[in-house]
């Protein structure tokens, strides 16, 4: 089973830059989407839109802002929007699709570099999501999730570590989460497996030809947990599809 995550920075405009017909060459079992800027009800139809999907959305309560979803083949047992928190739901930001091998979190992690009440606002976020999985783990659900989390965990996973200490997406309280998550039992899928290899990013600023240079970051992740790893076959990063300023991320998982 392969599945797939990408931050696409608004659906509409991915689907106009070719998203269609890329998810149709790669036929991923589950795509996950984050920032998709739009309902479901606001994408125009289109011959070359995926038929064979099960399709899932959370959108925020503000149009054209947040929102993910999930698209998959195989049919969720179970799907549930949000962590049950308004202050955090009405962003769009969750969409839960339960298996009967995993439950799989597709999650848009806020972006704390606006200013202090945002910083505030994604640092909450990140302890309630981890307060979130501990109860589903809890009821012996086995738990991946995916998605934009907005932070570089470890100087390797950005082009220049040094000038960004002081930038959220870097500073040492974000950082700290993903520690604390990896000591809960969550593994990062790809450094499982490629531990030492630089210059892996997944998105670039659009400004000062970032991507062309490969001054990115790594900010969008598949964690699973520890108990799922005998079934991780694979991980990866795939920097040439394009249509966004994030690249889409994957997993391999035989069952």
């Amino acid at each position: 089973m392969q599945i797939l995550s990408w931050n696409v920075n608004g659906i509409r405009a991915a689907i106009r830059k070719g998203l269609w017909p890329w998810v149709n060459k790669e036929k991923p079992d589950i795509i996950c989407f984050q920032e998709t800027k739009a309902r479901a009800e606001q994408v125009p139809p289109s011959l070359d839109e995926p038929k064979d999907y099960y399709t899932y959305w959370n959108s925020a309560d503000r149009p054209g802002y947040s929102g993910v979803a999930t698209f998959s083949k195989p049919k969720p047992i179970s799907i549930e929007n949000g962590m049950s928190l308004k202050k955090f739901d009405q962003e769009g930001r969750v969409i839960t699709t339960k298996f009967k091998e995993f439950t799989l979190l597709n999650v848009y992690f806020p972006n704390g570099k606006k200013d202090k009440v945002r910083l505030n606002y994604k640092l909450e976020f990140y302890e309630k999501f981890l307060d979130h999985i501990k109860s589903l783990r809890k009821k012996g659900e086995k738990i991946i999730f995916c998605g934009d989390v907005n932070t570089a965990h470890h100087p390797i996973d950005l082009a220049r570590p040094k000038q960004n200490e002081k930038i959220s997406g870097f500073l040492p309280q974000e950082r700290v989460w993903i520690d604390k998550l990896e000591k809960k039992g969550y593994i990062d899928t790809f450094r499982h497996f490629h531990p030492q290899k630089p210059d892996q990013y997944s998105w670039w600023s659009m400004r000062s030809g970032a991507r062309s240079r490969n001054v990115g970051w790594r900010i969008d992740y598949f964690f699973i947990q520890k108990e799922l790893l005998p079934h991780l076959k694979k991980a990866f990063i795939l920097p040439s599809a394009e249509g966004s300023d994030h690249c889409p991320v994957g997993i391999e998982l035989k069952f």
